[in-house]
């Protein structure tokens, strides 16, 4: 100790010493100069070294870490807890619908109009089903400004009976019609109410019958088989007989499958004359098709490749010719079920008919010329899709190359010497004529809910002729307008809309000393019709027509004015035997 206590003395000692000696140099004086030393800088990275995770010790003895243990001190406890089973939340279910398998429809309306329809289903078995409809329209006439009787009846019946088998279906049917309607388009004016012609019974009446049926496969390389027969007359001594089949199926031919069709057509039939010569007027032929086509299909794309092949043969004039069509269509999904290209180009033999003729117009002349019209190509390409699930729509453009097309002309009024009460100038021929057809259009859907449709359509032509001076009787525009509404569980309503554009036809332009001929235009008109109805209960309903709202006086054909403004009212009952 006594050692220590001498060593810190003389450490006391010689600081004492220094600060002494400090002091009295702080007397001196020092220049107060600024001296500055500039000295750039130059930074340096020092060497890195890595710290170990465990570094090493260097005591003399290293301590180990003491294993920890952790105890938990449980013990049961009593629960009388029990989880409820879970279940699916209940929702507010909407009463379905019941549905009938039978109805009976009855209106009556302005025109002394009657509008009745019967539809009816029964169930034999569980594979087993015979069904019927039955619908009349009338009316009494009564257009304005019409010289001649202008009434019609239009009935139509028919039954079928169907079976559904596990590995094919078939169906068979049978029908009957019956028509009625007058040339009372007398063309004015040439007559008058004081013309003895205004006297004239005008009354033409059609009937036709005709039985099929068809067939459809499962799991075979034969898909459909149909056979048709149909008879068709008038009052004036025509007759018509048309048989046809189609027989369709998927052949294999190495890995590839080829669709083929095969067509028969037969077609017979006479008037008592021609338009101005009292002469038997026969006509007659029959054709073979056969289409075969493969099916492409990769990712968006889908290609069909065919051809069409027909053998027509004349049987009146003993004449035969062979046809080869195109059959080609593709489409490409652009963007999904949003955009969608199409496009093809075919053609065919399109078989014409008396029936056919005096359904789309009711007065043509019992006098025609019967031929078949061969479509050389149609060629089409368009856009389609769904602008979102409730609206979709689809514009196209088409050009249409049809020999031996058939248009109704206006006949020519007979002043020497008239034998039949069509030769009056008010019934209709056909011609036929190398028309070359242009079209563009489009429509849209709208399909907001069960409740809500809308369906709106518009297509805008323009023809070509070789030999007619016009296309007769073929419209510019036409338009259509669909819309149907539930208004709620018992309200419903309904509208739709035509427009048809001007067309052209035939009409004297001197009669007298030379007849000479030209062309008039008949003015485009639109048809608008609504209707509204009330579901009394699920069997019953009431419903109101109007037709012709506009009251338009307007000539779907020449010298034929229709009824104007036609108020309809009925009700409906639906039921189960």
């Amino acid at each position: 100790m006594r050692k220590h206590i001498h060593k810190i003395s003389i450490i006391l000692i010689t600081l004492s010493v220094s600060l002494s000696w400090a002091q009295e140099r702080g007397n001196d004086t020092i220049k107060t100069d600024v001296i500055q030393v500039v000295k750039p800088y130059t930074p340096t990275i020092s060497d890195a070294f890595k710290v170990k995770e465990t570094p090493q010790l260097d005591d003399d003895e290293t301590t180990t870490k003491k294993e920890i243990q952790y105890h938990i001190f449980s013990f049961p406890v009593a629960s009388t807890f029990t989880p409820a089973k879970g279940k699916a939340a209940v929702l507010d279910k909407e009463k379905p619908a019941k549905l009938y398998d039978n109805y009976a429809s009855l209106a009556l309306g302005s025109y002394s109009s009657i509008l009745g329809e019967v539809y009816l289903n029964h169930e034999l078995s569980k594979t087993d089903q015979i069904g019927g409809y039955f619908t009349h329209h009338s009316t009494q006439g009564g257009i304005d400004d019409v010289l001649l009787d202008d009434y019609f009846y239009d009935s139509h019946l028919q039954i079928d009976f169907s079976r559904k088998e596990r590995d094919l279906s078939w169906n068979v049917e049978g029908g009957f019609k019956h028509q009625v309607f007058n040339w009372y388009g007398l063309p004015q004016p040439y007559y008058n109410e004081s013309s003895p012609e205004a006297q004239l019974g005008v009354s033409h009446t059609f009937y036709g019958g005709h039985l099929g049926g068809d067939i459809s496969f499962e799991d075979t390389y034969f898909k459909t088989a149909q056979v048709m027969f149909r008879h068709f007359g008038d009052s004036y001594g025509s007759s018509e007989n048309r048989f046809s089949a189609a027989m369709s199926a998927d052949i294999p031919i190495a890995d590839i499958e080829i669709s083929t069709k095969v067509m028969f057509d037969f077609l017979g039939g006479s008037f008592d004359r021609y338009y101005e010569v009292d002469a038997e007027n026969t006509y007659g032929n029959f054709n073979i098709g056969l289409a075969p086509s493969y099916r492409y299909t990769q990712d968006d794309l889908t290609l069909d490749l065919g051809v069409s092949l027909y053998y027509l043969n004349d049987t009146e004039a003993s004449d035969s010719k062979f046809y080869i069509y195109p059959n080609i269509a593709a489409s490409y999904r652009i963007v999904d079920e949003v955009l969608i290209a199409y496009g093809g180009i075919k053609g065919g033999l399109i078989q014409n008919t008396y029936e056919n003729f005096a359904e789309e117009n009711k007065f043509v002349s019992p006098t025609l010329l019967i031929a078949p019209t061969d479509q050389q190509y149609h060629g089409y390409v368009g856009l389609k899709g769904k602008v979102s699930n409730s609206v979709s729509y689809d514009i196209q453009g088409a050009y249409y190359a049809e020999s031996n097309k058939a248009l109704y002309r206006h006949n020519e009024i007979d002043f020497v010497n008239p034998d039949e009460t069509y030769q009056f100038g008010n019934s209709f021929s056909v011609v036929y004529d190398d028309v070359s057809t242009f079209n563009i259009g489009g429509e849209l859907s709208v399909d907001v809910n069960r409740n809500f449709k809308l369906g709106v359509k518009a297509d805008f032509f323009a023809y070509s002729t070789d030999n007619e001076s016009e296309a007769w009787n073929l419209p510019s525009v036409t338009g259509s307008l669909f819309m149907d509404y539930q208004i709620d569980t018992h309200w419903f309503a309904g509208a739709s809309l035509f427009y048809v554009g001007e067309r052209k036809d035939q009409v004297y332009v001197t009669t007298t000393p030379v007849v000479s001929y030209g062309a008039t235009t008949l003015d485009a008109y639109f048809d608008a019709n609504a209707h509204v109805g009330y579901h009394i209960n699920d069997k019953l309903s009431v419903f109101a027509k109007a037709n012709n709202i506009a009251n338009q006086n307007y000539q779907r054909w020449l010298n034929y004015p229709v009824q104007s403004i036609q108020i309809l009212a009925g009700a409906t009952y639906k039921f189960d035997f």
